[in-house]
C-alpha cells in the first residue's frame, strides 16, 4: 500500500475538517449550539442580519426542510425570529435577534481561540503557502467534471 502524499491528501484534509468542526462543536455546546445552529448564525450575520429562509438554506448548503428545523431550534433559544414578507405570505425572512449579537461575539471568540491553537507552530509565510495550495485544490475540484 502506497503512502505517498498524493494518496493521503484527501483523507488528511477530510479528517482535519472533521476534527476541527468536532472541537468547535465541543466548545460551543455550553451555548446550546450545534454545528448546524452556529453555521446558520454565522451565515445570517454575514448576510446583514436577515435573509429569506430559502436564501439562507442555499447559503448554508442545506435543503429547506432541514433549515426549518434549525431555525425552529434557534427561535426556541431566542436567537432568531421569522418575519413574514409583505409580497408573499408563505415566504419568511429569518432575522437575528439582539440576543444573537452577544452569542455571535462568543462564537467568534471561541473560534478565534481554536484557530490559534490549530495554527500553533506555523509562520505567516507557511500559512500563506498552505492557503495558496488549498485554493488550487479547491479550484481543481470545482472544475472537475462529474463522471
Amino acid at each position: 500500500m502506497s503512502t505517498s502524499p498524493r494518496d493521503t491528501v484527501g483523507v488528511l484534509l477530510s479528517r482535519t475538517g472533521r476534527v476541527w468542526r468536532t472541537r468547535l462543536d465541543e466548545r460551543l455546546e455550553p451555548l446550546g449550539l450545534t454545528q448546524a445552529r452556529w453555521l446558520v448564525l454565522m451565515h445570517l450575520s454575514r448576510m446583514g442580519g436577515e435573509a429569506p429562509q430559502k436564501e439562507l438554506a442555499q447559503s448554508v448548503g442545506v435543503e429547506s426542510p432541514t433549515m426549518v428545523r434549525v431555525v425552529d431550534g434557534l427561535e426556541r433559544l431566542g436567537l432568531v425570529e421569522r418575519v413574514g414578507q409583505k409580497d408573499d405570505r408563505r415566504a419568511k425572512v429569518v432575522r437575528l435577534t439582539p440576543k444573537a449579537q452577544g452569542v455571535n461575539e462568543e462564537i467568534m471568540r471561541i473560534g478565534s481561540g481554536l484557530r490559534a491553537e490549530a495554527l500553533t507552530g506555523l509562520s505567516d509565510e507557511e500559512l500563506a503557502e498552505f492557503l495558496r495550495i488549498l485554493e488550487i485544490i479547491l479550484n481543481n475540484l470545482c472544475a472537475a467534471a462529474v463522471r
